[in-house]
């Protein structure tokens, strides 16, 4: 039920089940659904959860912000297998509309409404728009008395790739080995949950145990959510290929999917073999249903930004040449003193 908030004109919902999440929301998601990468997905996947009888995780919960008809913020609060998300934050709005004007009558109801929804604790972090997050965190901590780090956990670009910037150049071949790129399968386990140990060991705070790797890659595979850049010695054919590399693809949805973990063994770098696998998973999913493909690439990873501009997701060359600006995006987390930290 829509609950007017203290701005003339501004008042939220407040949803606990995505089947309860209006039409209106899915419209505007589905217009921006690269924007919305990390809340509609999710949404999609929970109702349909919902819709075939499972029972809705009880600790869920969605904030729209609306003037008059209008929807302006989306929140969402959601679990994953591997444990609880960051609160999640979009807007229906462009970026440059993001101003401080606008933000100071909304973030409060958003805030506001989470600290009576949840449990203090359950916010660990926040990931959204710079402008959105950078309005949120601060608020969030005078409401709770729980602090923020000054660094963001993450700060990156969001880049789209569709079948007019994708790059066909051909894939580069290594004398001497030979290279196979193919979605995982349940013989690959071992050597998938291995690079998802040295890729989580590299965002920290978000280390798993070996026995957690192996649950995520376990969930991975089973999905059909990962591929892999198998390598091997020419003439050694009796035996399974070393995995070089892993790309997962978790949050899709409608026309995009979103490329959400690349990792390369450190015995492999620097042979092209993450753009090669980055190139041939993007190649297949905008072959199939899909009309985009999202990815975030950190600030402080150039490397990165450098090849996935040369696979073709767009506004990564120096200096925008192709003319597409990227949306910036961060996390700021919360003292893990006090939050219950979760993982994504």
């Amino acid at each position: 039920m829509p609950v007017p908030s203290t701005s003339f004109g501004t008042y939220r919902t407040i949803h606990r089940s995505a089947s309860a999440l209006p039409s209106h929301f899915w419209e505007v998601a589905r217009i921006k659904p690269a924007h919305f990468n990390t809340i509609l997905p999710i949404a999609q996947k929970c109702r349909d959860r919902e819709r075939a009888g499972y029972p809705n995780a009880s600790a869920n919960v969605w904030v729209l912000v609306w003037t008059h008809l209008r929807l302006d913020l989306v929140l969402s609060c959601t679990s994953t297998e591997m444990g609880t998300y960051p609160i999640f934050i979009a807007s229906t709005v462009p970026t440059p509309r993001l101003t401080q004007q606008f933000l100071s009558s909304r973030i409060p109801v958003l805030a506001s409404t989470l600290y009576q929804e949840v449990p203090d604790t359950r916010v660990y972090s926040v990931f959204g728009p710079d402008a959105i997050v950078n309005s949120f965190a601060p608020l969030w901590s005078s409401l709770t008395g729980i602090s923020r780090y000054a660094e963001p956990y993450y700060a990156a670009k969001l880049s789209v790739c569709t079948s007019r910037t994708i790059s066909n150049r051909s894939a580069s071949i290594i004398p001497g080995l030979q290279m196979d790129l193919r979605l995982a399968v349940p013989a690959d386990l071992q050597g998938v949950a291995e690079l998802c140990y040295g890729f989580a060991s590299e965002s920290d705070p978000f280390t798993l145990t070996r026995d957690e790797a192996l649950k995520e890659a376990s969930h991975l595979i089973q999905n059909k959510q990962v591929w892999v850049h198998g390598i091997r010695q020419e003439g050694t054919n009796n035996g399974p290929s070393e995995i070089a590399s892993i790309v997962a693809c978790t949050r899709n949805a409608d026309q995009c999917a979103t490329i959400t973990k690349v990792y390369t063994n450190p015995r492999w770098r620097r042979r092209g073999c993450a753009e090669r696998l980055v190139r041939r998973v993007t190649k297949i999913l905008l072959s199939s249903r899909y009309e985009e493909v999202a990815l975030y690439v950190a600030h402080n990873n150039p490397a990165a930004a450098k090849v996935y501009h040369r696979v073709g997701f767009a506004g990564l060359g120096d200096g925008s040449a192709d003319g597409v600006n990227c949306e910036h995006w961060s996390e700021i987390g919360f003292d893990r003193n006090v939050v219950e930290l979760g993982h994504w």
